[in-house]
């Protein structure tokens, strides 16, 4: 049996700024999906055919009290970290703090190997980078 991931969600506060943000990153528009007033896009890679994120704020699709919930943890900064791998940490790092990116830490070679840094989205979603030893 052969198994690999296809979607990860992501819940942003903004879509199109979350597009603008990941979008730094080199991942383009593969699907941007309608259902009333929300909207699910998702974003890949050329690196990486068939892996992709998608993004929708808290209420898409989701009851009043689940999307009250999920907003809060986002507004909190609770959400789970997003952990990306790039050949060169140092430029990627530049080009999120270019655009604006909140700075958690500065690229760093961790003892266990990596070199990482940590910012966050437009949302406050936590972002690694990293880069293999």
């Amino acid at each position: 049996m052969t198994i690999t991931l296809k979607y990860c969600n992501v819940t942003v506060s903004d879509v199109d700024e979350a597009i603008d943000f990941y979008g730094a990153l080199g991942l383009k528009v593969q699907n941007d999906v309608a259902s009333g007033e929300f909207r699910w896009v998702t974003l890949g890679s050329d690196a990486q055919p068939g892996l992709g994120i998608v993004v929708s704020v808290p209420h898409a699709g989701r009851s009043q009290v689940e999307g009250d919930a999920l907003q809060e943890l986002l507004v909190k900064g609770s959400l789970p970290t997003l952990v990306f791998s790039s050949d060169d940490v140092d430029r990627t790092f530049e080009t999120l703090r270019e655009w604006g990116a909140e700075v958690l830490q500065e690229p760093m070679d961790q003892g266990w190997g990596p070199r990482d840094c940590a910012l966050r989205d437009p949302s406050g979603n936590t972002v690694r980078i990293s880069q293999a030893a």
